[in-house]
C-alpha cells in the first residue's frame, strides 16, 4: 500500500501528479497521470498530450490512492525505477 512515508519506494506509473516548482518555469503547473518513468524523467499525460519532465530540480505533488497529495523532491526519485524501488530510503 502506498503511503506518504513510502511513496518513493513504490511504482509511480499510474499516479496523478502535478509539477509544483521547477527550474524550468514552463514546466510549473503541468499535471496529469504518470505514464512512463526513466532514470532522469517522468512522462506525464496531460489532456491527450505527453510531456517529459526532468526529475532533478523539480518538486512534484503526487496523489496517492487514498486521495492524499504528497510532495516529493525530484532529486530523491532521480534513479532508475527498478533501482529506486529496491532501495529502502529511510529519510527523504
Amino acid at each position: 500500500m502506498i503511503t506518504p512515508h513510502n511513496i518513493v519506494n513504490h511504482e509511480l506509473i499510474g499516479l496523478k501528479v502535478e509539477v509544483m516548482s521547477a527550474r524550468n518555469a514552463t514546466q510549473v503547473g503541468i499535471g496529469g497521470r504518470v505514464i512512463d518513468e526513466t532514470m532522469k524523467t517522468l512522462v506525464i499525460e496531460t489532456q491527450g498530450a505527453e510531456r517529459r519532465v526532468d526529475k532533478k530540480g523539480v518538486t512534484f505533488a503526487f496523489t496517492i490512492p487514498s486521495g492524499r497529495r504528497v510532495r516529493v523532491d525530484g532529486s530523491v526519485i532521480a534513479a532508475r525505477p527498478e533501482d529506486r524501488i529496491k532501495k529502502h530510503l529511510k529519510v527523504w
